[in-house]
């Protein structure tokens, strides 16, 4: 259970998501958010070398 969400909330979440940009975004918004998390833990961490 990741915060309080069980797994068939987020299989509602992937479909509702899948539903709207279409199976041909997925990657590019996964890619896109996994930056975004790399991008914050760095800035959270202290270490000024963010990526663009």
């Amino acid at each position: 259970m990741i915060g309080g969400i069980g797994m068939p909330e987020l299989l509602v979440i992937l479909v509702i998501i899948l539903i709207i940009f279409g199976a041909g975004k997925l990657p590019e918004i996964g890619a896109g958010l996994g930056k975004g998390i790399k991008n914050f833990r760095k800035a959270s961490s202290g270490t000024d070398e963010v990526e663009v």
